[in-house]
C-alpha cells in the first residue's frame, strides 16, 4: 500500500483528505505544519505529499525546498493543494519541486486525477 502524508494547519481538510485518499488505496500520515512533516518524513519517506501553503511555523514551500534536499526526498511525488491560485505562486510551487497543484476546496474526482497523473492511482 502506497503511503501518502498529507500537511495542512486544518483538521477539517486532513480529515476529508484521509478520507478520500484512503478510498483511493492509500495509507495515510498527517502533520499540521511543515516542521512535523519533516518529522515525519525522517522516521518514514512518503511515497506521495498532499501538500498545504499557508501554515504556521514552516510554510510548504519551505517543507518543500528543505525536504527535495533530503536524502531521498527526491522520491515523494507532491501535490501542492491551496487556495493561492495566482500564476506566480503556481509557477514558484513547480520550480521548487511539486508535481502538481490543486486548488481547494477538492473533490475525490480531483485528488484522483492529479495523483493518477503523477502515477500513484
Amino acid at each position: 500500500m502506497k503511503y501518502c502524508l498529507v500537511v495542512d494547519d486544518s483538521s477539517v481538510i486532513r480529515k476529508v483528505a484521509r478520507r478520500i485518499l484512503e478510498g483511493l488505496d492509500f495509507e495515510i500520515g498527517e502533520a499540521e505544519d511543515g516542521r512535523q512533516a519533516m518529522d515525519s518524513c525522517s522516521s518514514r519517506m512518503p511515497d506521495a505529499i498532499l501538500l498545504d501553503w499557508n501554515m504556521p511555523i514552516m510554510d510548504g514551500y519551505e517543507f518543500l525546498t528543505k525536504l527535495r534536499r533530503m536524502t531521498g526526498g527526491d522520491r515523494p511525488k507532491v501535490v501542492f493543494c491551496t487556495t493561492e491560485n495566482d500564476v506566480s505562486h503556481i509557477a514558484k510551487a513547480m520550480d521548487s519541486g511539486a508535481d502538481e497543484y490543486v486548488m481547494k476546496p477538492f473533490d475525490k474526482e480531483i485528488l484522483s486525477s492529479k495523483f493518477g497523473e503523477v502515477g500513484l492511482v
